[in-house]
């Protein structure tokens, strides 16, 4: 009997719309795309109006035989690919291998994998949005004629291998343009004097900042300011000038944006761009959940929107008075305002049961998952919550003609804080917890004034969590293109990450100084993102697609005949280390290649010696004795081995730690069991463990 077809990206998805369609329903994966254009060519026809040349993906031909086969058997095929335009044109390519008519109507969306959104889905299936396919196409080809134009003229004056990219280059870009700003960045110094001052009745301290006078600010610029001040007021009555006290409110922060969950993943998990959108994937398709089958945990993970639906909102309202309490719901629904550029196609990231606590599933989840899980879950539970309500007091504090400020604050009511607290990129004050009941002309004690010298500092590298933000802010890019973007500049070699910070290579600068001198719009930030409201507006009608690539290719051609002519032989130094090559005495050099840095022979090609860069962990081997090194596989993944490999089969995938094992001398390594940490012998016979 002939069924219906639903086609999706991934096995995971297939399998939890499955458990909502039942029988009657065929749910099959196209392992995500399956036409693109050629890698070997342009695929892109400049004189036929940018018509592309679309290629079955290699690999993909047995697939795609097997889905014609289904489609033709079935009553009716529904396309079920994401909500977005990439997803949108998985399915007009879908259509296109199936001979599905341009009118037909086939499509169907949802935000969240629920068995309601499902199934209200199949209820109105819609024809495909030519608009968003078209935005989708758009982005491709320009991205496709960047890549294809500039990168041969990279690799004739710079070195083989290279690329530019239409977004990464403005990322790269803005890295290195702060690394030139904390190059270029004259420390200034100041100065600041604290008072730690006593209330003589009760003999609570608390501190006091030095301000000005009365009726103005001074700014400390040298010791010889602030010792003439010290003289003036060491000896003097401290008195309370003036005290206000106060009450303030914190809202709560939006639920999670696709840019904002990768910052947030970022501050406080430690993940990088790339996994946080790997493990949402992930959490959306569908999680086995022990005693209920596959379920979509989340929203939809690509997003610039705030909005949440009213159903969302409602449950979250008595899911909160039930747990939390009557006063933790706030009078109002919170609505949170989009920025001005957001598409407001789909809603925030939350989770689709508001009842499926972290917790209580925890079992079913990965580690990863769970972590990425709970932010999400805490986030939005905490964004439909009442405010924060603080006590807060500011205190004036005289002595001679000069004045002190103290500033506290003190919990009165938590609100979305039992919940969830937004992380920060850099530190802030908020001042004294706990000040005294003060009264004005009360006469305080000082207990110690300390003077610090302090110089001012540049602005801080970019970590990957502030790059996205810079990135959003500016509008280079939209939601989908964050991780794919930072993913690439790494991987070129045009930023290495130093602990969590990003850093321009040589290679990186040098590439960035061709692009800055001779291909100004491509790194320009107001152009990029001009750019993107171009595609944005393809998507919303207001624009066709052609159009928009003939006004970017014409002067972009220009630029490029102009670059090639102009642009000389650039020499990208090799680091040169001080370890010896063994067959010829030469300083080896760091180079990059296919599987990241190694040494070789700068003699090269009279003397081809080439070995890894070998970093010791600070250990040995549990089996030999010998250095333990840390490694890399092919696709970068750390791990412990023995330096007398393959002699000795030691490796361990752990983090070593400097703690010894009690019962065997052998270093003990860090292996993460859920939240804690489980210290375990490295000694494999050995088997000594405990948790940190």
């Amino acid at each position: 009997m002939a069924e219906n077809l639903v086609i999706v990206e991934s096995p995971a998805k297939a399998k939890t719309i499955g458990k909502f369609l039942g029988k009657g329903y065929t749910i099959v994966a196209s392992m995500g795309h399956v036409r693109d254009l050629p890698k070997s060519q342009m695929g892109v026809d400049i004189e036929n109006n940018f018509e592309p040349k679309y290629i079955t993906i290699r690999g993909k031909g047995d697939l795609i035989s097997k889905l014609k086969k289904k489609a033709k058997s079935a009553d009716k095929v529904y396309l079920a690919t994401d909500p977005d335009r990439e997803g949108e044109a998985i399915s007009w390519h879908l259509a296109n291998l199936l001979n599905i008519g341009e009118n037909e109507k086939c499509r169907i969306t949802f935000n969240e994998i629920t068995k309601n959104a499902v199934k209200n889905a199949i209820k109105s299936p819609r024809e495909i949005d030519r608009d968003l396919v078209d935005a989708q196409q758009a982005r491709r080809i320009l991205d496709r004629i960047v890549g294809y134009k500039i990168s041969p003229i990279l690799w004739k004056k710079v070195r083989k291998g290279l690329s530019a990219g239409r977004v990464q280059s403005v990322a790269a870009r803005l890295i290195c343009d702060r690394e030139e700003e904390i190059e270029k960045f004259v420390p200034e110094e100041y100065w600041t004097i604290e008072a730690k001052l006593v209330q003589k009745k009760t003999k609570a301290s608390f501190d006091a900042k030095f301000y000005g006078t009365a009726t103005e600010k001074i700014d400390l610029k040298n010791e010889e300011q602030v010792q003439t001040i010290l003289k003036e007021i060491e000896k003097d009555t401290y008195t309370v000038k003036k005290v206000k006290t106060g009450e303030k409110r914190k809202s709560p922060a939006p639920p999670f944006i696709t840019s904002t969950l990768q910052q947030e993943a970022s501050r406080k998990l430690g993940f990088t761009t790339k996994k946080t959108m790997m493990v949402a994937q992930q959490l959306y398709e569908g999680i086995e959940v022990k005693g209920q089958g596959p379920l979509g945990l989340i929203t939809y993970i690509r997003t610039d929107s705030t909005r949440i639906s009213s159903e969302a909102q409602q449950e979250a309202r008595a899911f909160i008075k039930n747990k939390y309490g009557e006063k933790y719901v706030p009078e109002e629904v919170r609505v949170y305002k989009n920025k001005s550029a957001s598409q407001d196609a789909h809603e925030a990231i939350r989770p689709t049961h508001i009842t499926l606590e972290p917790e209580s599933i925890r079992e079913s989840l990965s580690n990863e998952q769970f972590k990425l899980y709970k932010l999400v879950w805490d986030r939005f539970v905490a964004s439909q919550m009442a405010s924060a309500v603080y006590d807060t007091v500011a205190v004036d504090i005289g002595v001679s003609k000069y004045l002190f400020k103290a500033n506290g604050s003190k919990i009165k009511f938590p609100g979305f804080i039992v919940v969830y607290i937004e992380g920060r990129d850099e530190e802030t004050e908020d001042g004294n917890e706990n000040i005294p009941v003060l009264m004005e002309g009360e006469v305080l004690g000082l207990k110690k004034l300390d003077s610090k010298q302090h110089f001012t500092q540049p602005p801080p590298r970019y970590t990957e969590a502030t790059l996205v933000k810079a990135l959003e802010e500016k509008g280079i890019g939209r939601p989908s293109t964050y991780a794919p973007t930072i993913t690439t500049i790494l991987a070129r070699g045009y930023v290495e990450k130093e602990k969590k910070f990003l850093i321009p290579t040589e290679l990186g600068k040098i590439v960035t100084d061709i692009m800055k001198n001779y291909f100004k719009d491509i790194v320009d930030v107001k152009f990029t993102a001009q750019l993107e409201d171009k595609l944005d507006g393809i998507e919303e009608g207001d624009k066709k697609w052609v159009e928009v690539m003939k006004d970017f290719y014409g002067p972009f051609m220009d630029v490029l005949q102009e670059a090639d002519s102009k642009i000389g032989h650039v020499e990208v130094p090799d680091e040169v280390t001080d370890i010896k090559c063994e067959k010829c005495g030469r300083n080896m050099v760091i180079k990059n290649g296919r599987f990241g840095k190694f040494l070789a022979c700068p003699g090269f090609p009279e003397c081809r010696n080439a070995r890894p860069i070998l970093e010791e962990a600070g250990v040995h081997c549990p089996k030999c004795g010998g250095k333990v090194l840390i490694k890399k596989t092919k696709k970068g993944r750390k791990y412990l081995g023995c330096e007398n490999n393959p002699t000795c089969s030691f490796m361990t995938w752990d983090k070593p730690t400097k703690e010894s094992c009690p019962n065997c001398g052998n270093f003990l390594v860090r292996k993460l069991s859920g939240e804690k940490a489980l210290l375990k012998c490295s000694n494999d016979s050995c088997q000594y463990s405990r948790r940190q």
